[in-house]
């Protein structure tokens, strides 16, 4: 496999192209409102740097995916992206095309298997207990984003469907914290 320098990167899609497009949708969204967005739950399904974030939708105006109009904000005014012809149909061939396999890409599990070299349950339990925490904070950004989605009727039945997976994940691990806890206790 071969490594594309960064300058050849610079006219074509990524995988963060892809997640800004549908970010902002049909109803469009400033780069505040994505960096809002991730941080209320998209950040469970992909991580991103709140930089990047910024950057992605300047990139595809250039690029002609979307197209930028200033509105008044809160405090000043505020850059508000909306997806061009080109941008819509980009997302849309990518949405319609097969999804790669799910990857479970999880710290603790780096964690766990090294338990034969650590040799003490208890404190690798204890490492990995901490993640409780996390994972009910993350709980409580999909209860909110499951809130705030009806103020975006037309994204409602996805969004729904998207915070049944959250929650089920992080079910999911409190569930096998559990059982870290009583195989490891």
């Amino acid at each position: 496999m071969s490594i594309i320098p960064e300058d050849d990167l610079s006219d074509r899609l990524t995988n963060l192209s892809y997640v800004t497009l549908a970010l902002i949708g049909t109803g469009g969204a400033s780069a505040h409102d994505l960096v809002d967005m991730h941080r209320r739950g998209a950040e469970l399904y992909y991580y991103v740097a709140v930089s990047k974030l910024y950057a992605e939708p300047k990139r595809l105006e250039k690029l002609g995916y979307v197209r930028s109009r200033v509105e008044p904000g809160k405090t000043r005014e505020r850059t508000v992206y909306t997806l061009t012809r080109k941008g819509a149909a980009a997302l849309r061939r990518f949405a319609l095309q097969p999804p790669a396999p799910p990857r479970i890409q999880n710290e603790a599990i780096v964690k766990l298997i090294s338990g034969d070299v650590v040799r003490d349950d208890r404190k690798l339990r204890d490492t990995l207990l901490t993640l409780r925490a996390e994972l009910d904070d993350q709980a409580e950004r999909l209860a909110d984003a499951r809130l705030r989605a009806d103020d975006l009727s037309h994204r409602a039945r996805y969004l729904a469907l998207t915070h049944d997976l959250g929650e089920r994940l992080v079910r999911a691990q409190l569930e096998w914290l559990d059982e870290v806890e009583r195989e490891l206790g």
